[in-house]
């Protein structure tokens, strides 16, 4: 099967749409789907600075959805023309896999970050037959198609714009996760969202719909305001006496914090801005020594890193449309569609902070 896909070739080049073949279809736990759209998430662009530990050449996406077009064996419990979102891969068998808990699946970083599946090595590769990593995220879904174990796959409503869907599978899961699942917000509670972005607007819009009181905290002042309009009280990053503003506004601390910015100074005013017994989840991946203030983790104050939302994703998204369908958690607000021929800038548009969320269309589309 020969189809388009936009291929990374080494981490100083650009993405360049060529035409791949995927040499079998879906074996059995697994499904062919047509890909309507996928975001374009941070972690696509950080393969660029893994220092050669992710496999290239590569199709990266991991917010893909689409149409299932072919199902492998009998077990995959989906059928031809079913709409589905794509999240992260996990083992299913694990220790952490069995207890609801799959993005700390002991298998994460080799099926995720690291290739995909070694069994699968050999049946994707360019138009002259040169290897391409097996499958990024479980998906590589910045494609026209992808095959995915169906596993990652969650069933979605046909009545739903299929090709806006694809972040909720990771960006939009990671920060209504970490309200939903790992802080477990509710009324009367507090939160303070370090980095407005596609992650920290997500947690904003699940603590809006929660009940919870929160603060953004951003230095894009177009950033504050979608803040502002989803529920949340805006702050500038650069305030003075950050964490003392914050404790005024949250009358007497945050009870969670979420930082989405790994910067050190942000994450030590976060832990600062905590009442006592208050709790810093960090979502973002530290890429050097984190220099803690002396005091900041006085009181019983704690900090942890989350993983995708502590989701699992057949429970969290359908929960997310659902919200997006009661006008609760308005998502699409945050997209903006580039052709898959545009990807290249859709990601400089990205880096630039232009965008809050790039989806990327396979047929062309664009809005």
């Amino acid at each position: 099967m020969r189809f388009g896909a936009a291929v990374l070739r080494s981490y100083e080049s650009r993405f360049a749409v060529e035409e791949v073949i995927l040499n079998t279809g879906p074996a059995d736990g697994e499904i062919l789907v047509r890909i309507a759209g996928c975001g374009m998430c941070r972690t696509d662009l950080a393969v660029r600075r893994s220092a050669g530990r992710s496999p290239l050449p590569a199709v990266l996406g991991h917010e893909g959805a689409g149409v299932v077009v072919e199902t492998g064996g009998p077990d995959t419990g989906l059928n031809k023309g079913d709409h589905v979102v794509l999240s992260f891969d996990s083992c299913g068998h694990c220790r952490n896999c069995l207890a609801a808990a799959p993005a700390y699946c002991d298998s994460f970083a080799s099926l995720n970050l690291f290739g995909g599946r070694e069994e699968n090595a050999a049946r994707f590769t360019d138009a002259a037959g040169g290897g391409l990593a097996p499958r990024w995220f479980g998906q590589s879904a910045f494609a026209e198609y992808a095959v995915v174990p169906a596993r990652n796959a969650v069933r979605a409503d046909p009545a739903l714009p299929i090709e806006l869907l694809g972040p909720l599978g990771c960006g939009f899961l990671t920060g209504a996760g970490a309200v939903f699942n790992s802080f477990g917000a509710g009324p009367g509670d507090t939160l303070a969202v370090f980095g407005a972005g596609a992650v920290g607007l997500a947690a904003v819009m699940a603590a809006s719909a929660s009940g919870a009181v929160t603060v953004a905290v951003d230095r894009h002042p177009e950033r504050l305001a979608l803040a502002e309009r989803f529920g949340a009280i805006p702050l500038h990053a650069a305030s003075a006496d950050l964490p003392g503003r914050i404790q005024r506004l949250t009358e007497g601390g945050a009870q969670y914090a979420l930082d989405t910015t790994a910067f050190a100074p942000l994450i030590n005013d976060a832990l600062r801005a905590l009442r006592p017994t208050g709790r810093l989840g960090l979502v973002a991946r530290l890429r050097t020594a984190l220099p803690l203030e002396p005091g900041a983790l006085d009181r019983g104050r704690t900090m942890s890193h989350i993983c995708e939302g502590d989701a699992v994703p057949g429970l969290l998204i359908p929960r997310l449309t659902g919200l997006w369908q009661a006008g609760r958690f308005p998502f699409d607000e945050l997209i903006r569609t580039y052709p898959l021929a545009d990807i290249n800038e859709a990601e400089r548009d990205c880096d630039a902070g232009r965008v809050v969320k790039p989806v990327l269309l396979p047929e062309g589309r664009s809005g």
